[in-house]
């Protein structure tokens, strides 16, 4: 899949890095326009990596391989309507030492459409949410003309068992409860990630 087919976003914390600043001055130069980027529907800014290496070689900085490659950074998509968690959530993800590219969603129908657009390794998918639940949301993934080819992982509050098994025979691997903690996550995604890898 070439680049102009899915493109890849960078968070202002990964931005920060390669430019060798804060995250609170990325924000800056996206929020001035000195940086192309865009706010995702909960406030965190995005800078699509064309526009990254466009600004890199304006300002001769350098252009980090995996940025060139493109290769290198696996996309998850994260699906999470408990705005507090989602933020969390994001925060632990960013802070790991897991090379990935996140994007949020906080309801079932914009995160059909986020899949579809960045075709993601990995799916982290809350159980419960305000449109659809994550076996309707599933269903609607496997359809044929879809093409899912994205590890899901369910993250709950607490499921039955008869709903545990749905999800299963629907091919999820993995279900975390929430009170395992975000390591627990952080860990599924590693795991989920790694076997993506193998496959």
């Amino acid at each position: 899949m070439t680049s102009s087919q899915a493109k890849r976003y960078w968070g202002t914390q990964r931005v920060a890095r390669v430019c060798q600043v804060s995250p609170a001055t990325v924000a800056n130069w996206i929020d001035q326009g000195h940086l192309k980027g865009h706010r995702t529907p909960t406030g965190r800014r995005r800078v699509e990596a064309a526009d990254l290496v466009e600004f890199l070689k304006a300002h001769e900085m350098a252009v980090p391989s995996d940025l060139r490659s493109e290769n290198g950074t696996e996309m998850v998509v994260v699906v999470e309507d408990d705005v507090g968690y989602l933020e969390a959530l994001l925060r632990t993800l960013e802070r790991s030492d897991l090379d990935i590219e996140v994007v949020e969603t906080t309801n079932g129908v914009d995160a059909l459409l986020e899949i579809g657009r960045v075709r993601p390794t990995v799916i982290l998918l809350d159980y419960t949410l305000p449109d659809l639940n994550a076996r309707q949301l599933l269903e609607r993934l496997l359809e044929p003309d879809r093409k899912l080819d994205a590890e899901v992982i369910v993250v709950t509050g607490g499921v039955r068992d008869d709903e545990a098994a749905s999800l299963r025979k629907l091919g999820v691997k993995t279900i975390v409860n929430k009170a395992d903690g975000m390591a627990a996550v952080v860990e599924a995604l590693r795991q989920a990630l790694q076997r993506r890898k193998a496959a």
